[in-house]
């Protein structure tokens, strides 16, 4: 349990975070973090993406990247077309009931890939995760998807955005965010069985690698992963793959992973002595507002979610090896 001082700051926050610590840092009654969470819709970050919205229900007017984006300027990605909105809005917990009709109206929007319609997803194995997880979360038709990933599988285990010119080894970052829709298809369905072995080969292909390394010398595949940052865009971080798995092993009944020994570790040792966190990194690129501090500053949300990554290691029963 965290102290007072700790749990006082965590909660003069925006009522998108403020939940989550109550429910799973401070084990607050059912009806209090759920009355927090309704909030999102009428205030802070969730009430002011709400009111981005255009009337055909995107956002920024492009499925991924904003209709003025062209490809030949020099700027960064931008994470203000609907498919980042939705993204965020999701995971602050907003209702789906906020976005009703927003489905229906997304049924004519298309992908910048092709021209593709949006909820049938496109080649982009990280874009058709959040893609599946947006579409369970409104209640859009979005099952062939997960056949999709399933396919679109590698012999590694992994998933590779770039399958589509040719790769054949899998990528940490497109691996992790697969993991995520096809936990998610999991958790809205109930079907453990369709994804069960696609879950499986997914997770094997991280954990052989202690969620970090090379498996041909033990380092790690890139030194930006082993930053603790929010928000996570599309890139493979150890904190949010440990959220990923912390959250699974609560869906499965399953124990921890020895092998996230390293990682977990890792995370511990940057926490400050007052129990908090910095943000490490921040991806450039246009965004509505940000929702949380600068490179270098303490930071509520990577704090929250170090703390529950760790309360769940250090509650675990047991640590499965392998």
């Amino acid at each position: 349990m965290i102290n007072t001082e700790l749990s006082d700051w965590l909660l003069d926050s925006d009522p998108s975070l403020r939940w989550q610590v109550e429910r799973d840092l401070l084990s607050a009654e059912d009806t209090i973090w759920q009355g927090t969470r309704a909030r999102v819709e009428h205030e802070g970050f969730g009430a002011e993406l709400l009111s981005h919205q255009d009337p055909d229900g995107q956002w920024a007017g492009g499925a991924y990247f904003p209709s003025d984006f062209t490809f030949d300027d020099d700027r960064a990605q931008p994470w203000t077309a609907t498919t980042w909105v939705l993204k965020e809005l999701r995971e602050w917990g907003l209702a789906a009931s906020a976005l009703e009709g927003t489905a229906e109206k997304l049924e004519s929007a298309r992908w910048e890939y092709e021209d593709l319609p949006y909820w049938g997803g496109e080649v982009d194995v990280c874009i058709n995760s959040w893609t599946l997880s947006n579409g369970l979360w409104l209640g859009a038709d979005v099952d062939d998807l997960v056949d999709w990933f399933i396919d679109h599988q590698l012999p590694d285990g992994g998933w590779n955005c770039e399958w589509v010119e040719g790769s054949t080894v899998a990528s940490y970052h497109s691996t992790l965010n697969a993991l995520v829709g096809l936990l998610d298809y999991q958790r809205t369905t109930g079907d453990s069985g369709r994804v069960a072995e696609a879950r499986a080969r997914g997770e094997e292909y991280l954990l052989l690698r202690d969620l970090f390394r090379k498996l041909s010398t033990g380092e790690p595949f890139e030194r930006r992963a082993l930053a603790l940052f929010h928000p996570r865009r599309w890139f493979y971080g150890i904190l949010p793959a440990l959220d990923y798995f912390r959250e699974a092993s609560s869906i499965d009944g399953t124990a921890a992973d020895s092998r996230m020994t390293a990682a977990v570790e890792l995370i511990r040792s940057r926490r400050g002595d007052d129990g908090r966190w910095n943000q490490e990194h921040r991806l450039d690129g246009d965004v509505w507002f940000h929702a949380d501090v600068p490179a270098g500053e303490l930071s509520k949300w990577v704090t929250l979610q170090a703390q529950r990554v760790l309360d769940w290691w250090d509650r675990s029963e047991n640590v499965s090896t392998n």
